[in-house]
């Protein structure tokens, strides 16, 4: 009999909830508990999971789901790759991923471990995605549409500005690549919007895109986690032009998000030490069961 994967996940908000449901319906998996800052104050679904705020404390675990923000990635996962534990990020600044990957492919073969980076949906699947498609038809140009729909990388920015209580931020897609960032943002009493404003069209995650801050009473009342992606890469193979390919999916943003860093957990426990994107490692990595099977079932 096979050896169960044993897994925790460290942070439990939109992704961590998600991904206590996707490694929960894993066969091959086994979770060793939740890694959240507040320990104490227990949710009812993980009464009968261990919860602590130190990963130290569970024993063994070979990988860790980082179901953190963005900006705490880099430092979370070098902390847990020290530890000698594989880490999976859906870590998603698309212009820092080269950087994240040497910084953290140096660690991750000084300890003898590996970690898969920005598996999520995009970067992340998508990415997989894009690269079959310049296989098919490696010169041409591929257009990228998110959403309608929340992002939840730039609601975690937005909330994270002074001032801010809540924020929603969605992504409208405007065509060839091109998308609008509606934010929606409950302040903290006396907080001054206009400053706000200023410091979320300042951020990084949104200083490179047309953005639109609106106040709201209640940014709970408009939250709806689903998202989107339509793609399209119009190319040549060989010399024949005129080659499209198209693809689409409507989709729970969380939901996708952890279920794919649970497949790449999956996948790191089959590579060599360092650091990886997706696009790096063998698709059939992600899937459990046997090789010769899954051949069988997919070629």
């Amino acid at each position: 009999m096979n050896t169960k994967i044993k897994v925790a996940i460290v942070g439990y908000g939109n992704i961590g909830r998600f991904a206590l449901d996707a490694v929960l319906a894993a066969p091959d998996f086994e979770l060793v508990g939740v890694v959240r800052r507040d320990s104490q104050n227990i949710p009812d679904e993980l009464r009968n999971i261990t919860v602590t705020n130190d990963i130290k404390s569970l024993g063994k675990v070979d990988v860790a789901l980082l179901c953190s923000p963005t900006r705490a990635i880099k430092d979370l996962a070098k902390s847990i790759l020290s530890l000698g534990i594989n880490t999976v990020d859906s870590f998603d600044v698309h212009s820092d991923i080269v950087a994240l990957k040497t910084e953290l492919d140096e660690v991750a073969k000084k300890h003898n471990r590996v970690a898969v980076i920005s598996a999520g949906w995009d970067p992340g699947s998508d990415s997989i995605i894009r690269t079959l498609m310049l296989a098919m038809a490696p010169k041409g140009i591929t257009y990228t549409n998110f959403g309608p729909g929340m992002s939840m990388g730039h609601s975690v920015a937005a909330k994270a500005i002074d001032g801010v209580r809540d924020a929603l931020s969605m992504t409208i897609p405007l065509g060839t690549g091109v998308h609008r960032r509606m934010v929606y943002v409950e302040l903290e009493t006396g907080a001054n919007f206009a400053q706000v404003e200023q410091a979320i069209k300042a951020d990084s995650y949104f200083s490179s895109d047309e953005t639109h801050i609106k106040q709201v009473d209640s940014v709970d009342s408009l939250k709806d986690v689903g998202h989107g992606v339509q793609m399209t890469h119009k190319g040549v193979s060989g010399k024949t032009h005129n080659q499209l390919f198209e693809y689409a999916m409507h989709i729970n943003n969380p939901a996708l998000t952890s279920q794919f860093m649970v497949s790449a957990a999956r996948a790191s426990m089959k590579q060599q030490a360092g650091a990886y994107t997706v696009i790096e490692i063998p698709p059939v990595d992600f899937l459990a069961g046997d090789l010769t099977t899954l051949i069988a079932k997919l070629v």
